[in-house]
């Protein structure tokens, strides 16, 4: 007879799974990091892809028409930040020398004599740095990105064609025991029907969330960018496009991004005004904007579009960090939400448990 299996080993063993997974995870990440982005890729074209695939489009046209579409889009970004940063580059001897001017007046000001202060440049702070080890470290860094995305885009190639074949397999081998589960849910003495009662639904589910979570997070920084462009516009600080450009962009990394979003136009504005307080203003009107944005309405929406607990979001933000870094941050929204709608098929009190966890209700 078959002993059943004490809850304490059953805990300490899924415990050391998951500790075990999270390690390979981390350890493989340069592959598992593509992979994960083309399949929210594939997610994200998927209504599309449907559309085009049931007018009779060839499966070999419509990954073309995917990879031209995100290729035009990171080339349009990019061009954007490129020339952003050469217009900015033109004017960077006039700022570097306004800076200098004003830390040495701010600590004269302050009766602050280190002469590091007192005679500080910028220019000999720069001229310190190792070039050849920097221009390794960006050239190996773009080398590393480039590599990435090829990757992505490969894997997502393969998943369009491929998904479905997968899906159908995964259908077949289910197939009964969600039967089972329709039968229970119909019988169900309080009428209630199971939230995800086949794998057709659960797909359907998590393409849905998907595309809300990056619909609404674009929503986000956008609003934020141009919300901080019209301010910026508002105090006369120059280069209004980048900065509106760089809240859009960085506040896509949760936390890190923010920062350095407040503190470049805010070095901006004190340089051209020559005024720290002008500075610590502009610093102060930003991070309330971004406060409103990213600390307020965010997490309200996102959390009520993917029903998940604002104290859930930022745990997962944690977690995939550290698995994965800045671009685990990324990705553990959508990530957490597909996992919450997988484990909600279970009928496990466990699982059942942790999914109640993590609904915001």
């Amino acid at each position: 007879m078959k002993q059943p299996v004490d809850g304490t080993v059953k805990f300490f063993v899924v415990t050391i799974g998951t500790i075990i997974l999270a390690l390979v995870l981390k350890e493989l990440q340069a592959v598992f990091i593509p992979f994960v982005i083309a399949y929210i890729l594939y997610f994200l074209f998927a209504p599309l892809n449907n559309t085009l695939l049931e007018k009779k489009v060839p499966t070999i046209a419509v990954i073309l028409f995917d990879v031209i579409v995100i290729l035009f889009i990171s080339v349009g970004l990019s061009r954007i930040l490129v020339e952003s940063v050469l217009q900015f580059s033109n004017e960077w001897q006039n700022y570097t020398n306004t800076l200098n001017n004003i830390v040495r007046d701010t600590s004269a000001s302050l009766g602050i004599k280190d002469p590091y202060f007192r005679s500080f440049s910028l220019q000999k702070i720069i001229a310190k740095i190792d070039y050849k080890e920097l221009a390794g470290s960006l050239f190996s860094s773009a080398f590393s990105i480039t590599g990435s995305a090829l990757l992505t885009i490969f894997f997502f190639a393969f998943i369009v064609s491929g998904h479905q074949a997968v899906y159908v397999a995964f259908k077949r081998r289910f197939s009964a025991q969600m039967e089972q589960q329709a039968a229970d849910a119909a019988a169900d003495s309080e009428g209630r029907t199971a939230p995800y009662a086949s794998l057709e639904s659960t797909v359907n589910e998590i393409t849905r969330q998907i595309q809300k979570y990056i619909v609404a997070k674009t929503a986000m920084n956008l609003g934020a960018g141009i919300s901080v462009g019209l301010l910026l516009l508002a105090m006369n600080v120059d280069f209004i496009l980048i900065w509106g450009v760089f809240v859009f962009l960085l506040n896509f990394i949760p936390s890190i991004g923010a920062v350095i979003a407040l503190i470049l136009p805010s070095v901006m504005a004190t340089i051209q005004h020559q005024s720290l307080g002008y500075g610590l203003l502009t610093a102060g009107l930003i991070a309330l904007i971004q406060t409103l944005f990213f600390n307020i309405l965010e997490p309200m929406l996102i959390g009520k579009r993917l029903g998940l607990n604002p104290i859930i979001i930022l745990l997962s933000v944690l977690l995939w960090g550290y698995i994965w870094g800045i671009v685990g941050m990324l990705l553990a929204i959508p990530l957490t939400a597909i996992i919450k709608i997988i484990i909600s098929n279970s009928n496990n009190q466990n699982l059942k448990f942790i999914v109640d966890l993590m609904d915001e209700d």
